[in-house]
């Protein structure tokens, strides 16, 4: 089945005034997916408290045929602390699902943490034996393809392809604001992919809605080449025209977002190298309006607080600031594998009294703002 590049993610659907799914509102916005061709639905053991997978079952598992879609889901591995958890899990979000095989099955959220434990001497993904078992379902026609979702360095996303070859996709953070940025580093974290010749499913596109509005000169300069694109369609479309990706993730809330996003994705047009550059160049001007009101800590690199670099703690914190919910950032993940590295285990840890100077001037006040917003959000 080709997959078109447009992902359904069921992370953030409509819900009812009581706060469950609005299970209705799902199957219409699923029945105009399918009827656009697209068949690429992406959910997880967790969301919506758990109620996703059963959300994707009711909707389309028991209304399509299985040969009409595909079914991306993960198994939830920070939630494991023993191996015997492994397969009752995975036998679980089959019944939930209401199927007999995963098209696309992922070990959610790698990390430093997940991957190698906070010793170094292997996390739950080693201790647990996980990409074996998902190896085994594999082999016994239960999942069709092995994968995983990362959140964490370039260096770190190598080691485990390194490991794994026969891992087939990853999951990654791409959007052209977090291209070269300090910690999410999407560019350096897809092309360590592509050197490993896999394939790559995109999530955060429009960076939770980040990209979806722009300041005014930035979107009027968009409209000025293409006036009938929206914006969060040219971040759509940024992500879609890197090689090798497999679909782009949307966590549509609405049919209206579906309808925005099938138009962009159904006679997708990638874009050429020239306009992916004018989108990064304007993810300037949108970290402009934050809080610290510059795209620009090229000053403190190499400054470190607390062990951590000065210019990704301000760039990290600017970043989070100018999204529709600072506490649900993307950022927030990355301190703590930065933390790891470091050796500090607990954001308890009681972190001394440092001061930051740069070209003579006392800085600390502003770098200690962007470290206590980082600091009381990240979980290590």
């Amino acid at each position: 089945m080709e997959t078109k590049k447009l992902g359904f993610g069921l992370m953030r659907l409509p819900t009812l005034k009581n706060g469950e799914i609005d299970i209705e509102q799902v199957k219409q916005m699923a029945d105009v997916f399918l009827e656009n061709r697209f068949t690429y639905f992406d959910t997880s053991f967790v969301y919506h408290n758990g109620k996703s997978e059963d959300a994707l079952r009711q909707a389309v598992v028991l209304r399509h045929p299985r040969e009409s879609f595909t079914i991306a889901t993960k198994f939830p591995t920070f939630a494991v602390q023993t191996e015997d958890q492994v397969e009752p899990i995975f036998a679980r979000q089959l019944e939930n699902l209401g199927t007999d095989y995963v098209d696309y099955y992922l070990l959610h959220i790698l990390n430093t943490k997940l991957y190698n434990g906070v010793d170094g001497k292997g996390g739950v993904v080693k201790t647990c034996h996980l990409f074996n078992h998902v190896r085994e379902w594999k082999r016994q026609g239960k999942v069709r393809h092995m994968g995983f979702s990362f959140h964490d360095s370039a260096e770190l996303l190598d080691q485990i392809l390194t490991e794994n070859p026969d891992v087939e996709f990853v999951q990654i953070v791409i959007n052209y604001f977090d291209w070269n940025s300090s910690f999410i580093r999407s560019k350096a974290c897809y092309e360590v992919i592509r050197k490993h010749g896999k394939k790559v499913v995109v999530m955060e596109p429009v960076k939770g809605g980040c990209l979806a509005a722009l300041p005014e000169a930035s979107e009027q300069k968009l409209k000025a080449i293409d006036p009938a694109a929206s914006p969060a369609s040219w971040a759509l479309r940024f992500a879609a025209s890197q090689e090798g990706v497999l679909t782009v993730l949307s966590g549509m809330s609405n049919i209206n977002q579906m309808q925005d996003n099938i138009g962009t994705m159904k006679g997708f047009k990638s874009l050429t190298m020239e306009e992916q550059e004018m989108l990064v160049k304007l993810a300037d001007s949108r970290k402009e309006s934050g809080p610290l009101g510059t795209a620009d800590f090229s000053a403190y690199e190499g400054i470190t607080y607390h062990g951590i670099s000065a210019a990704a703690l301000l760039d990290s914190y600017n970043a989070a600031m100018v999204q529709p919910n600072p506490n649900f950032s993307v950022e927030l993940n990355y301190l703590a594998n930065e933390l790891l590295k470091i050796g500090v285990t607990d954001t308890g840890y009681p972190f001394p009294e440092e001061t930051v100077i740069v070209n003579g001037l006392d800085v600390t006040a502003k770098v200690k703002e962007a470290w206590d917003f980082l600091i009381a959000r990240c979980h290590i």
